[in-house]
């Protein structure tokens, strides 16, 4: 039995993406006028066919755009029924749309630095903040060029490409200490911890007037909607039920008093309203991201850059908001956290393409190589574990089973498989516990079939561990002790002010 089906809270597990979608449908009208963006996402070229694009840009643009914690199921395009995302939306419907990308992690530090090196996380090693957290005299943060010193990075690979690099981003754990800035001429992370676009946008916009007329590889990204942040000018409510007795406000001390709720007890004590307020402020933060994405465009296209630019648009991963009674990411694999969007938009494309072949964020660097068709080093080329998905947008099938895994903060270890016919193992290594789930008949992850399929269980947990041995860590060969490594302030203020 799982952790879900075991623990008694009623008043959370009635309320599934069914009934969500039910309380908070909008009109078709409006959502069919949201997929009728202006010209500014398509640019000037005269429309192309898909099967003439040519898939090879060499010398062109790449704007590589990350939503931090954006779950899938929020996006119009993957689902939600409320007019969030109509920027994102319009650049799904003109571009490739990836229906069933998955992160090969559920937090951002792993997850990132995944799309930079094209390996997975317990490969290039930055699984948590600290790779040595000892208090109070021995603390080391985590840094690629420590940890994994032979890695090189897509920045770096675009650079020797004679690619201008700027990285534009809201801190935390993206943080340039961390090796994020590695192959950047310039990389900015906000002062604060959790960043907002309002913020890296206009810089990434100051660095785009100074370099147009280079080719150039930007990334920008921002915590809008991370748990943490919550909007400067301050919530407005607007999708909140009016009726709401405001329990909640949606502060950050609220969320990380529920976060570490659900991390210590497994679940949070909290009603089908707070879900519901919790979901609509999650949502309210999402269209204000993609509002200030869309001013973004604006200026992007007055810059006459649109049609010399491929987008590349991807979150690190998701959020849990109640689905397993727990708020926040991290901490576990379900779906909530790591199906993400993943949005490809060529240049002077306007047919779009949806494409549902399962695919992984391991993908994002050998692909976006291949689009621009970089010089790639042979090291290199042996260095990536995943595939592009040119081919994808060929029309081949590019449909493959996928990995993903976390040790956050060490409370957990955990281990997975998603085949492409919806079967999905997580073995979580401190406690043996397996959770085997049918996704084609439940795809909510509510019924652990470990008991009812013993051999499929076994089997696919041979392949998790067989795969993770392929690459080089041997799952069986150490003990999994949970501990302790921190990510907020909260929880060691004493080394993160040493630090």
């Amino acid at each position: 039995m799982s952790q879900h089906e075991s623990q008694n809270t009623p008043d959370v597990t009635l309320i599934n993406r069914r009934e969500f979608i039910k309380k908070t449908a909008v009109g078709a009208g409006v959502v069919a006028a949201t997929m009728a963006m202006p010209g500014f996402m398509m640019g000037n070229a005269e429309a192309v066919d898909l099967a003439n694009l040519p898939m090879k840009y060499k010398d062109y643009n790449v704007v590589f755009v990350s939503f931090d914690a954006l779950q899938a199921a929020h996006v119009g395009v993957l689902g939600n029924p409320r007019n969030v995302t109509p920027t994102i939306d319009a650049m799904a419907k003109g571009g490739f749309n990836f229906t069933n990308a998955i992160s090969v992690a559920s937090w951002t530090v792993p997850a990132s630095m995944t799309w930079f090196t094209g390996v997975y996380p317990s490969e290039h090693r930055l699984t948590n903040k600290f790779s040595v957290f000892n208090p109070p005299d021995h603390n080391v943060l985590s840094n690629l060029k420590k940890l994994s010193p032979e890695l090189v990075t897509l920045a770096e690979v675009l650079k020797q490409n004679g690619y201008a690099t700027g990285g534009f981003t809201g801190n935390a754990g993206v943080n340039g200490i961390f090796g994020y800035s590695q192959g950047f001429d310039e990389y900015f992370f906000e002062p604060g911890k959790f960043g907002s676009m309002s913020v890296s946008i206009p810089k990434g916009l100051e660095w785009l007037h100074k370099n147009k007329d280079k080719k150039f590889f930007m990334f920008l990204h921002g915590y809008d909607m991370h748990g943490q942040h919550v909007p400067e000018e301050g919530y407005d409510y607007r999708f909140v039920d009016k009726g709401y007795d405001k329990r909640y406000t949606g502060s950050a001390k609220e969320q990380e008093a529920l976060r570490e709720e659900g991390l210590a007890k497994g679940t949070v004590a909290v009603r089908n309203e707070d879900v519901q307020f919790w979901r609509a402020i999650y949502d309210e933060k999402i269209q204000r991201t993609d509002a200030r994405f869309k001013k973004f465009l604006d200026e992007y296209q007055r810059m006459g850059l649109m049609d010399k630019t491929i987008f590349v648009l991807t979150s690190d991963h998701g959020t849990e908001l109640f689905e397993h009674n727990r708020i926040d990411h991290g901490f576990s694999l379900y779906n909530e956290l790591i199906h993400v969007p993943l949005i490809i938009k060529l240049p002077g494309q306007k047919a779009g393409k949806v494409i549902r072949d399962q695919v992984s964020s391991i993908d994002v660097m050998p692909t976006i190589l291949d689009l621009v068709d970089a010089q790639v080093p042979d090291k290199v080329k042996k260095q990536m574990r995943g595939a592009t998905l040119v081919t994808a947008l060929k029309g081949k099938p590019v449909d493959k089973d996928v990995f993903f895994e976390t040790d956050y903060r060490l409370y957990t270890y955990k281990r997975g498989l998603l085949t492409k016919d919806g079967w999905k193992m997580v073995y979580t290594l401190e406690n043996k516990n397996r959770e085997l789930y049918n996704l084609k008949t439940d795809p909510h992850e509510t019924k652990n079939l470990v008991d009812q399929e013993p051999r499929r269980a076994y089997e696919m947990e041979q392949r998790v561990f067989a795969f993770f041995k392929s690459i080089g860590h041997d799952l069986m060969a150490k003990q999994w002790i949970p501990g302790m490594n921190p990510v907020y302030d909260s929880q060691a203020k004493q080394v993160f002010k040493q630090t």
